[in-house]
């Protein structure tokens, strides 16, 4: 069942996605937020591409129903930017390369409207690789076991609570957990049932035992209170 539209017909659900240098993403990218425009308010932030990352969403932002904006480079500097120029009660963050399923923004809306404050979605990872399989097992059993939450997980919060904490801080790695903790205080935590596809890229360029070791190494470092600078600069980057 989908939730209950406004009577004024705004969106329930506004989607953010920053970009950067995202050419080889554009086509299934524009295509998914063409599909989605129509259910939610949409918003693409690039924290400026050098390869016409930008220019070619711009081209067919307006016909497709959703905005492109700018803003200083930074995945949370660009997130932030993204719910300020929305209006919608729940806040989505999907990154680029990662693939939104059928009826995420209803699922989205239904999580807060239950009465969640914030959530994610389960993870694939698009290979046949079975250590990566693995991984995205994981990593969602561990947001069901605990609130816990990656970007690559697309992760909803409803707006007042985002608004209440500043929204994401501007780190230099590993906004997301920083995210994530400071919003556990403020309510409860949501395991949406339908799953996002990311890419496997990063794995692909820098290899799969490798990126692996080094994910959880960061994540360990960050709990272990390692500053976000130090840590990004073990970050394999997925160009």
């Amino acid at each position: 069942m989908s939730p209950a539209p406004h009577t004024d017909g705004a969106a329930r659900v506004a989607l953010v996605v920053p970009v950067l240098d995202e050419a080889r993403e554009l086509p299934a990218l524009a295509s998914e937020l063409a599909a989605l425009a129509p259910r939610c308010e949409i918003v693409v932030v690039d924290g400026g591409s050098g390869d016409g990352t930008r220019e070619r969403l711009e081209r067919h932002a307006a016909e497709a129903g959703y905005r492109v904006l700018a803003a200083p480079r930074g995945r949370a500097r660009q997130m932030n930017a993204g719910a300020r120029a929305t209006r919608a009660p729940v806040l989505l963050f999907a990154h680029a390369d990662t693939r939104l399923p059928p009826g995420a923004i209803d699922e989205a809306a239904r999580a807060i409207d239950g009465g969640a404050t914030f959530g994610c979605f389960r993870l694939r990872i698009a290979a046949a690789d079975p250590r990566l399989r693995l991984a995205a097992r994981l990593i969602t059993l561990r947001s069901r076991l605990l609130p816990s939450a990656t970007g690559d997980q697309a992760i909803f919060v409803a707006r007042d609570a985002f608004d209440r904490i500043g929204g994401y801080r501007d780190l230099a790695l590993c906004e997301d957990l920083d995210l994530i903790a400071r919003l556990r205080p403020l309510g409860r935590f949501a395991l949406a049932d339908g799953a996002v596809t990311t890419s496997a890229r990063r794995w692909a360029r820098h290899g799969v035992g490798r990126t692996i070791a080094t994910m959880w190494m960061l994540r360990l470092g960050y709990h272990l209170g390692v500053p976000p600078e130090s840590l990004a600069r073990l970050y394999p980057p997925a160009r």
